[in-house]
């Protein structure tokens, strides 16, 4: 299954697990989630904005299980499409932080997206 991991693997497996397993933590204390994503703490003790998170952070974890799928079935195309495709999750991220009043954490998020898109868009994971 993951038999043949190579240096330029590790990237996308990073990213799987970091979404895949990062996503669960909202299940279990949203508030401290939203504080680990970055936002201000009025969003953090919003339960609304709890509910919120909880539904992201599924689908944000079911992007790194597709990641792990593709990648077990060695279909690494695939898998640096998903790549590319999260560089647009990491901009929505990065300017919902900036308008929430937290900059520094909204460029972080931005800039974290476009290396990620660029590794997928570039084919990284299948040189």
């Amino acid at each position: 299954m993951f038999s043949n991991i190579a240096l330029n693997h590790i990237p996308p497996l990073f990213v799987a697990t970091t979404t895949t397993f990062g996503g669960f933590i909202p299940f279990f204390n949203a508030e401290y989630a939203i504080k680990e994503f970055g936002l201000p703490d009025r969003v953090a003790i919003s339960k609304p904005a709890q509910s919120v998170m909880m539904t992201s952070a599924a689908r944000i974890s079911a992007l790194g299980m597709a990641i792990f799928a593709f990648y077990s079935q060695d279909k690494l195309k695939e898998v640096d499409t998903i790549m590319a495709i999260l560089g647009y999750v990491g901009l929505a991220d990065g300017y919902v932080c900036w308008k929430e009043g937290v900059p520094g954490r909204g460029v972080f998020r931005a800039a974290s997206g476009l290396a990620i898109a660029a590794w997928g868009w570039w084919g990284m994971t299948g040189v």
